[in-house]
């Protein structure tokens, strides 16, 4: 799973602020630990939507104390989007290798898209990846 750190820090009013090192555009806030964990997961969320958006660069996550964790199927598009960076191919080169359409192959990247598993077998299959899948104890993530 792909988790970044969030950062804790009292604020003047009470509340509290809730960063992201990795991801300098998330800034919320939330009247106890857990809310402010889980509003900044949520911006987590909704700035690597932006960055897959606009195609640009999405950070590896760091160490940190506290951990938000993507939900398993933005981490797959994060993770295929890296993949397809890391071999400098394009969603063009992606739509030849897998004979789809142009929007077939957008919404691989979509975050607001429920993309099936079948799809994602197959993208990762054509860029010569699969996928594994891993279980882990949910106490193990704070911000889950």
């Amino acid at each position: 799973m792909l988790t970044y750190p969030v950062v804790l820090t009292q604020d003047d009013n009470g509340t509290l602020l809730a960063t992201c090192p990795d991801l300098p555009e998330v800034t919320s806030y939330g009247e106890t630990a857990e809310q402010a964990v889980r509003e900044a997961r949520n911006a987590i969320e909704e700035a690597i939507a932006a960055r897959l958006d606009a195609w640009e660069p999405v950070p590896e996550g760091t160490d940190g104390v506290i951990q938000a964790t993507l939900p398993t199927l933005l981490a797959l598009k994060v993770t295929l989007y890296r993949i397809l960076g890391e071999q400098e191919k394009t969603r063009a080169d992606l739509m030849r290798l897998l004979g789809w359409k142009r929007t077939q192959v957008d919404r691989l990247f979509d975050p607001n898209h429920a993309t099936q598993l079948d799809q994602f077998d197959a993208a990762f299959a054509a860029l010569g990846k699969r996928i594994d899948v891993a279980q882990n104890d949910l106490a193990n993530f704070l911000a889950r």
